[in-house]
């Protein structure tokens, strides 16, 4: 069985659009685009490359839209990324001229996948796919870079419709600028209790 991974940029109230760039992702008028950038720092660089580690990827459309214009030809920013299979869940895409792209339509193809062999799978961007899973109980781990910012309207990674579910915290780093780099993998159901007992 293969690994879901969530890879997310997210602020403290959770908007995780556009970190990237000004013109990554405008929809709804969003207007802070490139949020990340401010924060960049040297000590966050082993942990990026351990992230950055080829896998295959799940993306959905909107995020594959724009991956699809920009990364067959900036491959050498991300060493691998032209390579490895990209799984796409998309009701309108079937084809594409992105080398290694598999199109999948529905939850039960997501579910079929996972039950295979083969390497882990990393999902970047992509909020409407991630709350899909979430809500199926289909990822395994996170990798949440926490920026220490409010942006208040954007699109968020997590919704009210996620499976409960509790993480263990597996490995973590803080950047000298604040950003909590933190790796969380699944430990089962929720547990509950009175404090003070």
């Amino acid at each position: 069985m293969r690994k879901i991974i969530v890879l997310s940029f997210i602020t403290l109230d959770g908007v995780m659009q556009a970190p990237g760039g000004p013109e990554e992702d405008t929809e709804n008028g969003f207007k802070y685009g490139g949020w990340v950038a401010p924060y960049s720092d040297e000590s966050s660089g082993s942990t990026m490359r351990k992230i950055l580690e080829p896998a295959d990827l799940m993306l959905g459309r909107k995020t594959f839209d724009i991956w699809e214009n920009y990364w067959p030809q900036n491959g050498e920013r991300w060493p691998g990324v032209n390579e490895v299979t990209k799984y796409v869940l998309s009701t309108t895409r079937t084809k594409t001229d992105w080398q290694n792209c598999v199109f999948l339509s529905t939850v039960d193809d997501i579910k079929k996948l996972k039950n295979t062999e083969g390497a882990d799978i990393k999902i970047w961007g992509s909020s409407e796919l991630v709350q899909l899973l979430l809500k199926h109980d289909l990822v395994d781990e996170f990798w949440l870079m926490i920026h220490p910012v409010l942006l208040g309207k954007g699109k968020r990674l997590f919704n009210d419709e996620a499976m409960p579910a509790a993480f263990t915290l597996a490995d973590s780093t803080i950047t000298s600028t604040g950003v909590v780099m933190a790796n969380y993998t699944k430990a089962g159901e929720v547990k509950t209790g009175a404090i003070g007992e």
